[in-house]
């Protein structure tokens, strides 16, 4: 068994998320590896960017096939590529509540508002409209629940004046790229040092 958890990354486009993922792994004591990006969008520039550094890709239309249906399709692909967590990275299709059961307290998403507050789209226009002091993001685990389970990690960024939907989206974007793989590498170590005491 790999003395690296084996992680699995699902996104739908550019995979900026999936990026800094990849990019922390590379350090030597990074306790996750990523050994498969898996995209229900067979066009997502992420798919080449994980290509080009040599990991392993997966992608299928989802476009005429039931949730449940496909689900099984990316779900094979992942326990066959020994995936033992899953980050999802900009994955924009909600999941069956199978899949999610299938991979229980396993599957990490990271959401752009300071959870439980704007669970959904629009967060940051929604955290502007309610004259918020802040917004952020949020790690959490999945649970078949749209944006519920228990939050992991958070980060703060303040809402300035002026700040538009985009501009405060950029802000919290760049923290995004930094909290993710830091949360990701935490449920790592703590997975894989519960296995060394069991």
């Amino acid at each position: 068994m790999s003395p690296k958890l084996r992680v699995g990354v699902m996104i739908s486009g550019r995979g900026s998320n999936m990026a800094s993922i990849l990019a922390a792994a590379e350090a030597p004591d990074c306790p996750y590896e990523v050994v498969l990006v898996a995209s229900n969008n067979p066009d997502a520039a992420g798919l080449a960017f994980a290509d080009a550094r040599g990991v392993a890709i997966w992608a299928h239309d989802h476009r005429g096939m039931k949730r449940a249906e496909f689900d099984r399709l990316i779900d094979a692909a992942l326990r066959a590529a020994n995936v033992e967590m899953i980050a999802l990275a900009g994955y924009m299709r909600l999941l069956s509540s199978e899949f999610v059961e299938g991979w229980q307290g396993r599957i990490l998403n990271i959401h752009p508002s300071l959870l439980p507050k704007y669970k959904g789209l629009d967060t940051h226009a929604r955290a502007i409209e309610a004259g918020d002091a802040e917004a952020g993001c949020s790690v959490h685990v999945v649970t078949p629940e749209l944006d519920d389970g228990p939050v992991v990690a958070q980060v703060r960024v303040p809402i300035l004046a002026g700040d538009t939907p985009e501009t405060l989206a950029e802000r919290v974007l760049k923290e995004e790229h930094h909290l993710y793989p830091a949360a990701l590498a935490k449920c790592a170590a703590d997975v894989l040092k519960s296995r060394s005491l069991a």
